[in-house]
């Protein structure tokens, strides 16, 4: 099944999450962005990492993944920061009606 749409996870620094979302929302290059806290570890440079993290959970159509995803190395302050795309292969078809038609040019 296809939905045409995405769900986009970004880690960013703890306090950077909304300042993220808000800029991408701005854009309509999503219809929706939840964040919320983490605690990540991760491997970086030779060494473990642990910090803390907002995680946004970000919807958006196929149409607009590329735009998103420049956008958000755009304003992102990490080197190389944590974007992943995945495919929603099923969904509510109001909820996916509404994230495609939000997104919209």
């Amino acid at each position: 099944m296809e939905s045409g749409v995405v769900v986009v996870l970004v880690t960013a620094p703890r306090g950077r999450g909304k300042e993220i979302a808000r800029s991408i929302l701005e854009k309509r290059l999503a219809a929706c962005v939840n964040v919320g806290s983490v605690e990540s570890l991760y491997w970086w440079k030779e060494g473990i990492e642990e910090d803390s993290e907002d995680l946004l959970v970000i919807k958006t159509s196929v149409s607009r993944l590329e735009e998103l995803i420049e956008e958000i190395k755009r304003v992102h302050p990490y080197e190389v920061p944590e974007i992943l795309a995945l495919p929603v292969v099923a969904c509510l078809s109001e909820y996916c009606d509404w994230v495609r038609k939000e997104t919209t040019k």
